[in-house]
């Protein structure tokens, strides 16, 4: 096996340089495609209904590929699962890039979200690999590359459309995640650190079939409605299953997800807060380029094009990068739960103030500079909290878990937002500006209730059951003491 010492600085560097080259373009894809979504209808002659489900369908794939290939690294080995994922995200991508109609483009999206899998992954290898004073710093910059990079996504679809091609919105995700994967071989050690027996095929099918029961209710839920009986016996075949996956996850020998791990402090609450940094996040992103690009005869909207309302959420993005150095030296002096509840209390000033304030690009902008500040906060200081504290042999299916939260979160987020926004249409057709205002104020309001959630984060780490002991090897570089 390679030598897998965590003192070596060179190799730590080269092994979190491929990580973060792998979950960026796995953040890329998850919005580049946002943007365009009316050019990808005109392309395949389709209507609006079914071109929708290019974004579903990569939603379903990820939220059920995240917690399942998070548990198979902890069992396989992590380097081994992290070249699988991102040959599927390359392939993916590939498949996108010469899709000749828009039933290969869902199946393509599909495949794309399988790779869901790359974060957990990484975080896993960033514990296996770097040393403790480091490791805060590197699932910091991890954690926060992948939010950076789903607002640049929507920052750089309009100019990779209008210079390159629509093709290259999908043939550069593939090249640079081709590269990664190749990058792992040569220079991620395989996983020192793996769970024994095997992985249970029904909690696996249980698992699936209650995420993409619920997320199918959640996306369908506006054009349906919400009380018709397709999206009522979603929601009841998502809490049966549900109850049904705790039921066989509690008599397998070999649990999917350690349901007693999940009941931990610093697991549960940090999942808690996910869900909510979700709801905020993937829905201001999702829908402020279209409050942007809205007409001027809407007595609001800027009449601004993709590339033009890109530019103008690029600040929120590169604030929510920085974060994701300088989060980690602040978790060091206040701890992990006083950063997050800033980050969180940053968040609901921002959704307050552009429901109340959005005249001028520059208040839009400048709003989510803090936005951005905030969600960089939450996001590299919560990384750390569920790598702490939790048994090294669950580090990927935990971190998965807290991933696909915050996907669970965004997609309902998302949902919430349309509907809102979409209730009351005026004059040619446009949403009401009191759509946006209104949907604006429940994103701050659901940031002020992270704030709460987020103090109830532990200091430190708790004891897991079955071990008996407290755990000793607390990465306090990423927690605080």
């Amino acid at each position: 096996m390679p030598d897998t010492s965590v003192n070596r600085p060179a190799g730590a560097r080269s092994t979190v340089a491929v990580l973060a080259g792998g979950t960026g373009a796995f953040g890329l894809l998850q919005s580049l495609i946002v943007p365009v979504l009316t050019e990808v209808q005109d392309r395949f002659d389709t209507d609006q209904s079914t071109v929708t489900w290019v974004l579903t369908a990569y939603l379903l794939s990820a939220a059920v590929a995240t917690p399942l290939i998070g548990r198979i690294g902890d069992a396989v080995g992590k380097q081994r699962m992290l070249v699988v994922t991102l040959t599927l995200l390359a392939i993916g991508s590939a498949m996108a890039a010469v899709a000749p109609s828009i039933e290969w483009m869902i199946v393509a999206r599909v495949v794309q979200g399988l790779g869901g899998g790359v974060l957990p992954l990484s975080f896993g290898i960033v514990r296996d690999e770097v040393s403790p004073e480091r490791s805060g710093t590197a699932v910091g910059l991890l954690a926060s590359l992948v939010s950076a990079a789903f607002g640049i996504g929507i920052v750089l679809a309009g100019p990779i459309v209008d210079g390159l091609g629509y093709p290259w919105l999908f043939w550069l995700p593939a090249i640079a995640t081709a590269l990664a994967a190749v990058g792992a071989v040569l220079f991620v050690p395989r996983s020192p650190v793996t769970a024994s027996g095997r992985i249970s095929v029904l909690p696996a099918l249980l698992l699936s079939g209650w995420l993409v029961a619920l997320l199918l209710a959640v996306s369908e839920g506006n054009d349906r409605g919400w009380t018709s009986t397709t999206i009522l016996g979603l929601l009841a075949a998502a809490a049966l299953l549900l109850a049904g996956w705790i039921a066989s996850e509690r008599r397998a020998a070999v649990p999917l997800i350690d349901l007693d791990l999940m009941r931990e402090r610093g697991v549960w609450t940090a999942n808690v807060v996910a869900f909510v940094a979700g709801f905020g996040t993937f829905a201001s992103l999702g829908f402020l380029p279209q409050l942007l690009q809205t007409p001027l005869s809407s007595g609001y909207g800027f009449g601004e094009t993709i590339s033009q309302s890109g530019w103008v959420l690029l600040p929120s993005s590169a604030s929510a990068f920085v974060m994701g150095f300088v989060a980690p030296r602040l978790v060091r002096r206040l701890t992990a739960r006083r950063v997050i509840s800033i980050g969180a209390a940053a968040n609901a000033l921002a959704f307050g103030g552009i429901a109340l304030f959005h005249d001028e690009l520059w208040h839009i902008s400048s709003l989510m500079v803090l936005q951005g500040i905030g969600i960089g906060c939450i996001v590299s200081s919560m990384a750390g909290v569920v790598l702490a504290s939790v048994p090294a042999h669950q580090t990927g299916v935990a971190s998965g878990m807290n991933a696909n939260i915050r996907l669970i979160g965004g997609s309902i987020g998302t949902a919430m937002m349309g509907g809102v926004i979409t209730a009351r249409t005026g004059a040619g057709g446009f949403p009401l500006e009191a759509g946006y205002r209104d949907g604006f104020l429940v994103l701050s309001v659901a940031a002020i209730v992270a704030v709460g959630l987020a103090l109830l984060i532990p200091r430190v780490p708790g004891r897991h059951h079955g071990s008996g002991t407290v755990r000793t090897e607390v990465m306090t570089s990423a927690v605080g003491a």
